[in-house]
This record gives structure tokens, C-alpha cells and sequence, in this order.
């Protein structure tokens, strides 16, 4: 009898693996998407860091993002079981932050007169340029900014996550989105830690090989290619704040997701990048708007 009851359980238990397994390879391909959004974003984070504290701000960020994951997972489980209606208000207000972060880099990078002039900023290019200041202070507003990021890109991951399990059990939800925060945190800041050392790495294969050879070639290619990739990233960074930002807004108002898909039909096969583009143009528009309100009250507050 015992021998039947623990063959029983080692059954159960092998069912409830194969339908975790099931479900977050479903849940893990929904969240694609905004998967490749976090890791240029998080890269793009790096951008302007001194060489020697790159790896260092990397694991900040990733244990912020970890602390963020564990706040996030039991914080959707308890919402979407007691009150499921407040999923899409936080994940607007996240859009919101996101389209805003957006438009302020993209002003501060075009328009800076329209902004307030930023000492922070000021002090952290005088930082970089001085090698004898201790960059680890001046690091902690970067990292903080980061997490925030982090945190609402997590929130839509989690989110999004959460709506392939619909039908599944607290369990089995409990299971799968641990599974997916831990993997997706692993996986993006292992590949971003990967990236911001290209330069290293190239380097090193350089200094270890005579010059002309395929190995000393492939280094300098890495070499070269490494600010070239982090300046890409950083745009790609940007633009992925109002795709991702965007597209929270667009869905969480049922009309204006009408029109955005009405809209994008009429391109015909371009229907998927023209939907993709108007969520980003939402964005950047909604940002700015979000970004003249808080500049206006800023400079009214400084004014007094």
C-alpha cells in the first residue's frame, strides 16, 4: 500500500512537471518580446559607465531586478486572485513611466534647452572624464534609475506571463512564474554582462596573438565593434521604452487599441509593423506630453 501511495505522488508530481514545463515554454514565448525590449534597455543602462565598473553596475542592477522579481511575483498572484481589475491601472502607470523616461532621453539628446539644466548629469560626464574620483557614489542614482526601469519592464513580463495561465491553478501560476523571473533575470544580465566585456575580450585576444593572424584580426573586429554595438543598443534602448511604453497604453484603453488595429489593417501585410510603429508613436507622443507637464512644474517650483 505505502509502495502504490509514493508511486501515486512520484505520478502526480511528474504530471504537474510535464503541464509547468508546458506552460512556460507557452508563457516564456509570449514574453519575447518585451525580452529583447529589457535586454537593450538594460544594456543601453551600461552606456557611459567607466570600463572598470561596467561588471559591477551590471550585478547592482541584477540583484535589484532579482528583489524586484520577488516583490512582483506573490504581488501579481494576490492581485490577479483578489482583485484582477488593478492589473491594468499599475501596468498604465508603468507605460506612462516608461514613454516619459523615453522622451526625456530623446530631448535631452536633441533639445536640451527645453529641459532643466541637469547638474547631476554635468557632474557625472566630470566624473567620467576625472579618473580620480570614486565613480561607486555616482553610480547609485544610474543603478536606481535602472531597477525602476527594470521593475516595470518585470511587472509586464510577470503580467503578461501571468495571462497564458488563465486557467491553470494558484500552484501550477506559483511554479511557472518563478521559473520564468528567474530564468529571464539570469538569462538578461548574463547576456548583458557578456556584452559590455566585448571590448575587453577583443582586446585580450589581441595582446594574446601575433599580429595578422585570424585570432589577433577577430579581436580587433571586437574591439571596434564594441562602442559601435553599445551605441546601437542605446538606441534601440530608447526606442523600446515608447514600443513597450506604447503599446501598455494602447491595450489598456479599449478604443484607442480599436483604432491603432483598424488602422494598422488597412497597410495590408504590414499590418504587424504598422501596429508596432503606432504604439511607438503613441508613446513618444504621451511621453512628451507626461515630460512638458513635469518640466512646466519643475521650473514653476524653481521659479519660486
Amino acid at each position: 500500500m505505502a509502495g502504490g501511495s509514493l508511486l501515486m505522488l512520484l505520478d502526480d508530481i511528474s504530471l504537474l512537471m510535464d503541464d509547468v514545463s508546458a506552460m512556460t515554454k507557452v508563457a516564456a514565448k509570449k514574453t519575447a518580446g518585451v525580452l529583447g525590449d529589457d535586454l537593450a534597455l538594460n544594456a543601453e543602462q551600461v552606456t557611459g559607465v567607466s570600463p572598470s565598473r561596467e561588471l559591477p553596475v551590471v550585478w547592482a542592477v541584477a540583484k535589484g531586478s532579482f528583489v524586484n522579481k520577488l516583490i512582483l511575483v506573490p504581488a501579481a498572484l494576490v492581485i490577479s486572485y483578489f482583485i484582477p481589475w488593478l492589473i491594468t491601472p499599475l501596468l498604465m502607470m508603468g507605460g506612462l513611466f516608461l514613454c516619459f523616461e523615453g522622451a526625456e532621453k530623446v530631448i535631452h539628446k536633441f533639445w536640451p534647452r527645453l529641459l532643466p539644466h541637469d547638474e547631476a548629469q554635468q557632474a557625472r560626464l566630470a566624473a567620467n572624464a576625472d579618473r580620480s574620483v570614486d565613480l561607486v557614489a555616482l553610480e547609485k542614482n544610474k543603478v536606481k534609475g535602472a531597477i525602476r526601469t527594470d521593475f516595470i519592464l518585470s511587472a509586464e513580463i510577470v503580467v503578461i506571463g501571468l495571462g497564458t495561465l488563465t486557467t491553470a491553478s494558484m500552484v501550477d501560476k506559483s511554479i511557472v512564474l518563478s521559473i520564468l523571473a528567474i530564468g529571464v533575470t539570469v538569462g538578461i544580465y548574463g547576456l548583458v554582462a557578456g556584452i559590455v566585456k566585448i571590448d575587453d575580450l577583443g582586446l585580450h585576444l589581441m595582446r594574446q596573438s601575433e599580429p595578422g593572424t585570424g585570432t589577433h584580426k577577430i579581436g580587433r573586429f571586437l574591439l571596434s565593434a564594441a562602442p559601435k554595438l553599445m551605441k546601437f543598443l542605446s538606441i534601440i534602448g530608447t526606442i523600446a521604452m515608447f514600443l513597450v511604453g506604447g503599446g501598455i497604453l494602447v491595450h489598456g484603453i479599449n478604443y484607442v487599441h480599436h483604432a491603432v488595429e483598424d488602422i494598422a489593417h488597412l497597410t495590408g501585410v504590414f499590418e504587424g509593423l504598422s501596429n508596432t510603429l503606432l504604439n511607438g508613436l503613441i508613446g513618444f507622443v504621451v511621453g512628451a506630453i507626461v515630460l512638458a507637464i513635469v518640466t512646466t512644474i519643475q521650473k514653476a517650483r524653481g521659479a519660486h
